[in-house]
């Protein structure tokens, strides 16, 4: 009783939750911005990069801001959405230094939402998201698995996809920090 009380805490959760719905909920509205005028956004902001096809690059750092935002506000593919944002971020954090030097003013934004990123990426969505419901329902029903994969391919044998499951699960674990899977840890 005492470790739950001391060890288990569901504050770190509460954590995770609120870290994630803020900042998918706060990034959300710049991806919109840019899909408003994007033609303007890649004047401004991908053009004096000098990087090749603007306005694709464009689109896909506004998908990357919305689609992100989305993933991170429902805890689903938590971590996947989180590298994209990451990988908006550090372009943008890019911009700013390359165009106005280490002006905190316009880094501190940017660097608040890379910071948010970079951490749900290492620790993961928490207990109250999406991706850790999908994990305990195949973590309590493993021949869950199996059907799903017998009923999509009858030319494989469910004593070879038992083989590969179990294959898996005797691997070393780690290795597989952090990035073997982009659901919950």
């Amino acid at each position: 009783m005492l470790d739950s009380i001391f060890y288990k805490s569901i504050f770190k959760d509460l954590a995770f939750l609120v870290i994630r719905v803020f900042t998918g909920a706060l990034l959300i509205h710049h991806g919109f911005e840019k899909l408003n005028d994007i033609n303007n956004f890649a004047d401004a902001f991908v053009r004096p990069l000098h990087l090749p096809f603007p306005i694709t690059l464009s689109y896909l750092a506004a998908g990357s801001e919305i689609g992100g935002s989305w993933l991170l506000i429902l805890g689903l593919g938590t971590r996947l959405g989180a590298t994209a944002i990451l990988g908006t971020m550090s372009v943008a954090i890019y911009h700013a230094v390359v165009t106005s030097g280490f002006n905190i003013y316009l880094l501190e934004l940017l660097a608040l939402y890379f910071a948010s990123a970079f951490s749900i990426i290492l620790l993961g969505p928490g207990m109250f998201s999406a991706d850790y419901l999908i994990k305990q329902i195949f973590n309590s029903n493993p021949d869950l698995i199996i059907s799903i994969f017998s009923q999509r391919s009858k030319s494989r044998s469910s004593e070879f996809i038992k083989r590969e499951i179990s294959k898996t699960k005797k691997r070393k674990k780690s290795l597989d920090f952090p990035f073997s899977s982009f659901l919950s840890s």
